[in-house]
């Protein structure tokens, strides 16, 4: 019984640094994207955090990047900047990243957007009641799809990534030049 006591007192210890662990002391992003057999892409049409609406069925003829994410998940806020990266790489070329926030409002949003050193510059998609999230089959977050210039996903990953590694920015590449 006294066993227990010094035990729940680590494992607290062990959580709670947790939550102020620096980026420093967090797991590197994984820098890979799965290919997969290409297959049609649901649905997606939401509006972002301006109120403007998005359709991916008008983005064909242009890569996509959809990202499935929220403000409490610790991958999705490090994975961030390097999304925003890969976006600025290919400006002026057919791709596009769409941010899906999923469950959350704009203040809460532009509250977590406003602390970050890097303005994003791509749109950020509010999936308030998780419809898009269900429809995409996203298990996790974060989860992302690349998607090809006609409306197929060709690759996913669940989990944070270093969006602009040189492993993703060869992938997205190559289907742009396609």
């Amino acid at each position: 019984m006294t066993m227990r006591k010094p035990l729940l007192a680590l494992m607290l210890a062990a959580c709670c640094s947790l939550g102020t662990a620096h980026a420093a002391d967090l797991p590197p992003l994984a820098h890979k994207l799965t290919m997969q057999a290409p297959k049609p892409a649901p649905a997606l049409k939401l509006k972002d955090i301006e109120g403007k609406s998005h359709d991916l069925a008008k983005l064909k003829g242009k890569v996509v990047l959809i990202n499935f994410w929220a403000t409490w998940c610790p991958p999705c806020r490090r994975e961030m900047p390097s999304m925003e990266r890969l976006s600025q790489r290919f400006k002026g070329q057919p791709f596009v990243v769409l941010a899906v926030d999923v469950g959350e409002d704009v203040d809460t949003i532009e509250t977590f957007t406003s602390q970050l050193d890097t303005t994003l510059t791509f749109p950020i998609l509010l999936d308030t009641r998780s419809h898009a999230m269900r429809a995409w089959r996203v298990a996790g977050l974060p989860t992302t799809f690349l998607v090809d210039k006609q409306g197929r996903i060709v690759a996913s990953a669940i989990g944070g990534r270093e969006f602009d590694h040189p492993e993703i920015v060869k992938t997205v590449g190559d289907l742009v030049r396609k």
